[in-house]
């Protein structure tokens, strides 16, 4: 009986790690030149906080800013109701250049964050494997050094997502706003 949990735990460890293999990272990844203020212009995920929320959903500001230690400050700030709401995350760098891991405070979950590909001046694409006590879930997010992108962009986001499992009514294209855009500097 103990020999077979083990072995199913195994099992399951050795998906859940060619899952993250799977997820591409940017060649050559140069994490100086990621760092700045990005706009949200793309989000997509199964989890359930994103099907009850995405109607709410509009672009964002991200600021990206290098620690001395080398990992990244990440500065959301987003509209929610007629408030601006930021939210700051701490991804610590690993061995791996362009992959950062960060656990929720406040939900205890645990992400796996891919930068998958940027150019740097105008577009990233960068998907998280979050894991939590009540399971798993993919989210792909596809930032833009403007408020827009290029049809092109924008599909190439859409086809990442779909590659990832995620489905039509779980990718969005964040709606474009002024609200909260001065307030993140």
């Amino acid at each position: 009986m103990q020999a077979t949990l083990l072995s199913i735990l195994g099992l399951a460890l050795l998906g859940t790690l060619r899952a993250q293999d799977s997820i591409p990272v940017q060649v050559d990844f140069q994490q100086d030149k990621l760092t700045g203020r990005w706009y949200s212009i793309g989000l997509a995920s199964n989890s359930d906080w994103f099907r009850e929320k995405r109607h709410l959903m509009k672009m964002c500001t991200t600021i990206i800013s290098a620690t001395t230690e080398g990992n990244l400050e990440v500065t959301s700030t987003y509209p929610k109701g007629d408030q601006c709401v930021t939210r700051n995350s701490l991804y610590t760098k690993t061995e791996q250049p362009g992959r950062f891991s960060y656990t929720s405070p406040r939900w205890g979950s645990k992400h796996n964050i891919h930068v998958v590909e940027t150019n740097y001046d105008e577009y990233a694409l960068v998907a998280t494997q979050i894991s939590k006590s009540t399971g798993s879930s993919t989210m792909v997010l596809l930032y833009s050094r403007t408020k827009e992108l290029s049809p092109e962009r924008l599909e190439m986001f859409t086809q990442f997502s779909r590659e990832q499992g995620l489905t039509d009514d779980e990718i969005l294209i964040l709606p474009q706003t002024d609200q909260c855009m001065a307030d993140a500097a």
